[in-house]
């Protein structure tokens, strides 16, 4: 018998992956967790009924929402990471050499637990010295922490449930307080395509606390329309502009200088979204 899984986040449109088995799948005290191994992708993250990473196209996310910020901030030394429990975004961070912490916040904890046993790819420097893990709510730690982090990278779920705090205007301007005077801000914004309304709001709302604030985009196969948007917001750096002359070289398998800016060209749908 074949087992399929069908995921249908979009209202009026689905995905579906071709299932060889059932790794882990639980109930959690804030959503359905689930670890599948499928044909194409392999080994991949479902948090109620959604992909959120496969260890086919990981890569792109996890580099992009990291590398963009990190390598736009002159001296990054104290990052945070709130969601992100499988440990992708870690992984990443801390492959940056001036990075002296990274504390990685995230409300389920058996995230966590699953991830090191299942995805061990993904969230390999969960152990490392340098890396900080806070079982807890994302927000009340943003709120508990003033001026104490460089880069602030929201790696969270959809914005619904227990994520859905992570989306608003106030949650910016806690983040804005947190982060030193020239301190960056990420945060994965959805699909223009399918939830242009999503996108535009977080925009928005990000745009009213960031002295520069910018939309860049990758395409990451997984996710609902295979293209995926990103707003950044900085008190001071501007990514576009960010010197890339004197940045480490380490192995990436999609970020790259030339993305790192051209990911900022948007398409005339995605443009006009954010600026109209």
């Amino acid at each position: 018998m074949e087992m399929w899984l069908k995921e249908a986040q979009i209202e009026d449109a689905v995905m579906t992956y071709k299932v060889k088995e059932t790794l882990v799948r639980k109930k959690t005290e804030y959503q359905d967790l689930a670890i599948l191994d499928t044909n194409f992708f392999g080994r991949m993250l479902v948090l109620d009924g959604i992909v959120q990473t496969t260890i086919k196209d990981e890569f792109v996310y996890h580099e992009m929402i990291t590398h963009i910020p990190l390598f736009t901030h002159p001296n990054p030394k104290k990052v945070l990471v709130v969601g992100g429990g499988d440990g992708g975004a870690i992984r990443e961070i801390l492959k940056h050499p001036s990075v002296e912490k990274a504390v990685l916040c995230e409300i389920d904890e058996a995230v966590v637990i699953e991830c090191k046993k299942y995805l061990p790819e993904i969230s390999c420097a969960l152990d490392d010295p340098r890396c900080e893990v806070f079982i807890g709510d994302g927000i009340k730690y943003v709120h508990e922490h003033k001026n104490e982090f460089d880069v602030i990278i929201v790696d969270s779920t959809d914005p619904f449930g227990a994520a859905e705090g992570l989306f608003g205007g106030s949650f910016y301007k806690e983040i804005s307080e947190c982060l030193t005077d020239d301190g960056i801000f990420v945060a994965q914004t959805e699909t223009p395509f399918y939830l242009p309304d999503v996108v535009k709001k977080v925009f928005n709302d990000a745009k009213e606390t960031f002295a520069i604030t910018k939309l860049f985009m990758a395409a990451i196969p997984t996710y609902p329309g295979g293209y995926w948007s990103f707003t950044i917001g900085s008190k001071k750096y501007d990514p576009e502009n960010a010197n890339l002359d004197t940045t480490v070289e380490f192995d990436t398998k999609y970020y790259t200088k030339k993305i790192h800016k051209s990911s900022f060209a948007l398409p005339k749908y995605v443009e006009d979204l954010i600026t109209k």
